[in-house]
C-alpha cells in the first residue's frame, strides 16, 4: 500500500513539474512568435547583433548542465565527494552565466540601446524582455539547486532515492535547452 502511495507521490511531482516546464514553454514561444511578427515593423532594428558575451554565457549553461548530470551520475555511484563537487561546479557555473548575461546588457546598454524611454527600440525590448524572464527562471533553478546541494550535504539523497535531485536536473536541463533555444532564435532572426 504505501509503495503505491509513494509511486504515485513520485508521480504526480513529476507531472507538476512537465506542466510548468509545458506553460514556460508555451510563454516563450508566444513571445517569440511576437518576436517574429514584430521583425515586420518599419522600426525593428535590422542590423542589431547581440554581443558575443551571450554566446559565453551560452557555453556556460551548457556546461552546467553537464556538471549537474555528472553529479547524478556520482549519486548513483555512491561518490558523494565527486557529487558535491559537480554540484558546486554547476552553482558556479550558475553564477558566471548570470555574471556574462549582466555583462551582455551592459554592452547592449553601451551601445545606446535601452529597454524604454527615447534610446529603446522594439527590438531591445523584445530582447530584454526575453532575456530577463529567463533570468528570473534561472534564480528560480538557483533556489532549487541550492535546495539539492543542502540536501546533499544532510545526506538526503541515495541511489534509490533521489526524485527531488532527479526533479532539480529536469528543470535545470529544461532552463538550459530553454536558453539555447532563445539564443539560437534571437541569432537567426536578426
Amino acid at each position: 500500500m504505501e509503495s503505491t502511495l509513494q509511486k504515485k507521490n513520485t508521480e504526480a511531482k513529476k507531472m507538476m513539474l512537465w506542466f510548468a516546464m509545458i506553460s514556460m514553454t508555451m510563454t516563450f514561444a508566444g513571445l517569440t512568435s511576437a518576436y517574429v511578427v514584430s521583425s515586420s515593423r518599419s522600426d525593428w532594428l535590422a542590423s542589431f547583433e547581440l554581443p558575443s558575451v551571450f554566446l559565453y554565457s551560452t557555453i556556460i549553461i551548457l556546461l552546467s548542465s553537464i556538471t549537474f548530470f555528472l553529479g547524478k551520475k556520482a549519486l548513483n555511484q555512491g561518490k558523494t565527494v565527486s557529487q558535491k563537487l559537480f554540484l558546486w561546479a554547476t552553482l558556479g557555473l550558475a553564477l558566471a552565466f548570470i555574471y556574462f548575461q549582466f555583462n551582455g546588457f551592459s554592452q547592449i546598454i553601451e551601445k545606446g540601446y535601452y529597454f524604454t524611454g527615447a534610446e529603446s527600440s522594439i527590438t531591445t525590448s523584445f530582447l530584454y524582455v526575453l532575456v530577463l524572464l529567463h533570468l528570473v527562471h534561472v534564480f528560480g533553478g538557483l533556489i532549487v539547486l541550492s535546495i539539492v546541494i543542502v540536501k546533499t550535504y544532510k545526506n538526503a539523497y541515495s541511489p534509490s532515492d533521489k526524485l527531488g535531485y532527479e526533479l532539480a536536473e529536469l528543470f535545470w536541463h529544461f532552463l538550459d535547452f530553454l536558453w539555447i533555444y532563445l539564443y539560437v532564435f534571437v541569432t537567426i532572426n536578426n
